[in-house]
């Protein structure tokens, strides 16, 4: 008979505990607050896109990182075909679209039309791809 060693409740927290590193926590951290900076400047070059304040742009950091993991990823494999067509400049209009879905989702984040939103989401890119980098 297959015995099972039971797992009491504060061994599974010690567990769930070590998991997690206190350098990757860091990194997210600091990760957060940088794509923080980078939504809230970019909001500030662009006179098509306004936000309210850095907790808005906070909140805007997140749901567009949430949105990055989980929808984008399938609008890529969806969109495959077109984006072979036009070689991959269709994944600009994924990401206006996903600006987009961000601005209706999240108050105080407007964004006045799509090609603010492509602009927005490059600039974006720039932007993070700078301050990741140092």
């Amino acid at each position: 008979m297959f015995l099972m060693k039971q797992l009491t409740i504060p061994a599974f927290f010690s567990i769930l505990d070590s998991s997690i590193e206190c350098g990757e926590l860091m990194y997210a951290i600091i990760s957060l607050a940088l794509n923080t900076i980078a939504v809230f400047v970019t909001a500030n070059i662009l006179p098509g896109v306004s936000i309210a304040n850095i907790w808005v742009a906070l909140v805007v950091a997140i749901v567009l990182g949430i949105v990055n993991t989980f929808i984008r990823p399938v609008l890529l494999v969806l969109t495959l075909p077109i984006n072979i067509i036009t070689l991959g400049l269709f994944t600009l209009v994924i990401m206006g679209g996903i600006v987009m879905l961000v601005s209706a989702i999240v108050p105080g984040f407007h964004v006045s039309g799509f090609f603010w939103a492509i602009a927005f989401s490059v600039v974006l890119a720039l932007i993070n791809s700078f301050l990741q980098t140092y």
